[in-house]
């Protein structure tokens, strides 16, 4: 059995990309915002084009995974829309698509990176941590995100 590999996304995924990204929202509670925060999936090359974005593929076609990096400043980016579907989890496909993030973070020339989160994703969180973020105290909130992590790209190898 093939496994599922990290490719770059394009245009041409907007849709699957946004279905699964809505539908892991959904089952945590959280609303969907095409106009704020959830605007980079409409034009995903346009928003990403000094980042990155990637999707987690199946051999038969199917995106399982998402992970982005936005640039925040000329040494910083933030880890956004890392999305699993339910049925690829606990098999070691979220720590490919963030080891994948960290190591094109890098690429990228960044030192530090950030996310934003919510408290409900423990899973994530726990992984976040296992990769060495660490809570930021005094990062941004909003009502979608109750938590900012962060990691420095350059004292974590």
């Amino acid at each position: 059995m093939t496994r599922p590999q990290i490719r770059a996304a394009n245009a041409a995924d907007q849709d699957a990309v946004r279905a699964l990204v809505f539908a892991v929202l959904h089952e945590y509670d959280i609303e969907p915002a095409p106009k704020a925060a959830d605007r980079d999936l409409y034009d995903i090359e346009g928003f990403y084009g000094d980042g990155a974005f990637a999707v987690l593929e199946t051999a038969d076609g199917d995106i399982i995974g998402t992970v982005g990096l936005a640039p925040l400043s000329n040494a910083a980016c933030e880890l956004r829309k890392m999305y699993l579907a339910p049925r690829y989890r606990g098999r070691g496909f979220g720590a490919k698509l963030l080891k994948h993030a960290i190591e094109r973070a890098r690429a990228l020339g960044f030192a530090r990176m950030e996310l934003s989160t919510k408290r409900i994703m423990e899973e994530a969180i726990g992984l976040y941590m296992k990769f060495g973020f660490a809570p930021l105290e005094d990062g941004p909130v909003d009502k979608r995100c109750d938590r900012t992590l962060v990691l420095d790209l350059k004292a974590s190898r």
